[in-house]
């Protein structure tokens, strides 16, 4: 029989997840009543997942064709504000399996999005309270609109900039916050890419079944 491994024996993804921690503890809510208690429950989830010491499932590195912008994105994120959290997503990089979420990818997407889970039931650190992980965007990417029901999702920008909604613009260390069913269109800068950290937040059973769709058109009424 397989010894089951924890948190506690493998330092990185310790490591990690206290970034993600230190993310939602140190990050501004900018006085929003919405925004402030949902950083507020990341935090203390994160903070019950490492109390726990839960099982680890380090997973054979799996890249997508966006991933050659992955150490580009790396590289910018050194110099700025979210350095800290960028050296320890170096440091698990040979183990992300980086994901595409969608059983059927649009075109545009195959080569300028991916995404990898760093917290989930599926691994690799064990959790059915929180999903966490990074998303990668290529430069000039358009991610269509889409939106999760009966989660609240957000994100912190790590390096590049980013538009949602065309509401402004995210440089790193924004954070970008997503109410359950909220339609988001996100952009990216024409030259540079774009790592972010996200955070899903639902009841277990939510979390488990929940899938990612983009949102159809709606069609005009003749």
């Amino acid at each position: 029989m397989n010894e089951i491994l924890r948190l506690s024996d493998h330092p990185d993804f310790l490591y990690l997840l206290r970034e993600f921690q230190n993310l939602y503890c140190q990050g501004k809510a900018g006085g929003s009543a919405k925004i402030r208690p949902h950083r507020n429950r990341v935090r203390e989830t994160i903070s019950r997942l490492i109390d726990r010491d839960p099982p680890v499932r380090p997973q054979e590195r799996q890249d997508k064709p966006v991933t050659v912008h992955l150490k580009r994105a790396l590289d910018n994120g050194r110099w700025e504000p979210t350095n800290s959290i960028i050296r320890s997503i170096e440091s698990v990089a040979p183990t992300l399996n980086w994901l595409y979420g969608y059983e059927k990818v649009p075109p545009g997407l195959v080569k300028r999005y991916a995404f990898a889970q760093v917290a989930h039931s599926d691994g690799p650190i064990v959790s059915d309270e929180i999903n966490l992980g990074v998303v990668l965007f290529g430069p000039k990417c358009i991610y269509p609109a889409h939106r999760h029901e009966g989660l609240t999702e957000s994100y912190y920008v790590l390096s590049g900039t980013v538009s949602q909604n065309d509401d402004g613009v995210y440089a790193p260390g924004s954070l970008i916050f997503n109410p359950p069913g909220r339609q988001q269109r996100i952009t990216v800068s024409d030259t540079e890419p774009a790592l972010l950290a996200y955070a899903w937040h639902a009841p277990p059973e939510t979390l488990s079944s929940n899938r990612m769709t983009f949102s159809r058109k709606e069609r005009k009424k003749p």
